[in-house]
């Protein structure tokens, strides 16, 4: 008996010792990146909206999308290279409906037409181990991929800091050995048809992601770089988002943090052609910086800090819950900064319901400050935007991109990708994210975006502490 408790203390600190350790081991190199603030060019907002029209049973969804025009036509006309992250990267749906778009498919024609017309151009794509359920599922899209030649890289998750620790410990000594087998099926896919090992639940635990949406392409003269909040995943393709094209140097910076990720795994890359440093104009009326897993929350919080009384700061995002943002936005109220903040009510996800966790919570805890607080109206879909936008008389700064803000998205867990976009406020594209942010507040042009506080207002205090307690230990989806 004596051996047998002393085997199980062994094991107890042995599992205590890799979770604290894999929470807080040094980062990989290349990730929580604070880019240089670089002059740019060649901008464009890209915004997909989804909205009901009409009211009662004359209602109609209906949507308007530009993301992956913009990315299927920048890969449509590459000529030296194409880098491609994006975390969902399948056609796992939900309840179909008839709007949707095959964007798996689509992306994955794309790429299979410029390799036929290229057929010795570098084109790299790196995505999350989730589109094959971690190992447990055969990727039509990846292996036609593959057999064309175009590199894929599929990011080790395990290299990563654990979000979840009190199940990673126990999981990087049991199971993470193991490894898995897409023939050896027996459970339902969570995501979708097929059948899946133990194996790919005993992962999904884990809830960590490489959670970036990202393009690198040569367009003629210049290199440019696309960053976004959209998913080239077909239950997606309704979801509101967001995105970003630019060109300059910043597109450089891009480029290392995607092989940052792409050198984390064995795979052989292919000769990458060297992006030259372009001069920097001093006549350039926008200033762009990239930003990095854990640097997207201090440019948040920096922005936030240092808003004053007078300032317009408004926000949309899919996810917030995160304690030291929730604090910054508090704090940023009292001090008479101009604040509202569009949420998805968390209610919609691929045809399953949710139950408002974390938003309606931490709507709430804004309402009650008296900061205004609007849902957005889904109608299955998802407000997956992340957009922060701060406006003064002088001067505005637009952050958007993959990051949800949440402690998973913002704390140097998943792998994120942002950018922070500086200018005068009347800069075009400072006035397009405005008015983005107004057609959705106010319903704008007869389109019902967004629906009042009250319609989703929940003020129970056990959900509080239930996402309080998600957030802290990491066993939540957020």
């Amino acid at each position: 008996m004596t051996r047998l408790k002393l085997a199980l203390l062994m094991l107890v600190a042995l599992t205590a010792s890799t979770a604290l350790w894999h929470r807080y081991k040094p980062l990989p190199a290349g990730l929580n990146v604070q880019g240089e603030t670089h002059a740019v060019h060649g901008l464009k907002l890209l915004v997909d909206d989804t909205w009901e029209s009409g009211e009662g049973e004359s209602s109609k969804r209906l949507s308007r999308q530009h993301i992956f025009d913009e990315f299927f036509r920048l890969i449509g006309q590459a000529e030296k290279l194409i880098v491609v992250d994006m975390f969902l990267f399948n056609d796992f749906q939900g309840t179909a409906n008839e709007s949707d778009r095959a964007l798996s498919s689509e992306l994955t024609d794309a790429l299979l037409a410029r390799r036929a017309s290229h057929p010795t151009m570098p084109i790299v794509v790196i995505t999350d181990p989730i589109n094959t359920l971690y190992g447990g599922f055969h990727s039509k899209h990846l292996t036609r991929l593959k057999k064309a030649n175009i590199t894929v890289v599929t990011t080790p998750l395990p290299a990563l800091r654990d979000s979840n620790p009190s199940w990673s410990g126990l999981w990087r000594v049991c199971c993470q050995w193991l490894g898995n087998n897409p023939d050896k099926g027996w459970l339902p896919n969570p995501m979708g048809p097929g059948q899946v090992s133990l194996r790919s639940y005993l992962t999904l635990l884990n809830f960590k992601a490489n959670h970036r949406k990202t393009l690198v392409v040569d367009e003629g003269e210049h290199w440019t770089g696309l960053v976004t909040s959209a998913n080239a995943h077909d239950g997606s393709s309704a979801h509101s988002n967001i995105g970003l094209r630019f060109q300059g140097n910043a597109v450089k910076d891009l480029l290392a943090s995607e092989l940052a990720v792409a050198e984390l795994t064995a795979t052989r890359l292919p000769t990458l052609p060297t992006l030259p440093t372009q001069p920097t104009d001093p006549a350039a009326d926008a200033r762009l910086q990239l930003l990095t897993e854990g640097a997207i929350r201090d440019a948040l919080l920096a922005t936030l800090n240092h808003s004053q009384t007078g300032d317009q700061v408004d926000v949309s995002v899919f996810y917030l819950s995160h304690r030291p943002l929730m604090e910054a936005l508090l704090a940023a109220q009292q001090r008479g900064v101009q604040l509202r903040v569009l949420l998805d009510p968390n209610k919609d996800a691929f045809g399953r319901e949710k139950n408002g966790i974390p938003n309606r919570q931490v709507g709430s805890e804004l309402h009650n400050a008296g900061i205004p607080v609007r849902w957005c109206n889904t109608q299955g879909e998802q407000c997956h935007t992340k957009m922060l936008l701060r406006r003064s008389a002088n001067s505005a700064e637009l952050i958007l991109g993959s990051a949800n803000y949440t402690r998973r998205n913002l704390d140097n867990l998943n792998l994120e990708s942002s950018v922070r976009l500086i200018a005068a406020p009347d800069h075009a594209i400072m006035q397009q994210a405005s008015d983005t942010f107004e057609r959705r507040w106010e319903n704008r042009y007869d389109e019902k975006h967004s629906t009042d506080y009250a319609v989703y207002a929940d003020d129970s205090v056990w959900k509080y502490w239930l996402y309080r307690g998600m957030e802290f230990t990491g066993w939540s989806s957020f």
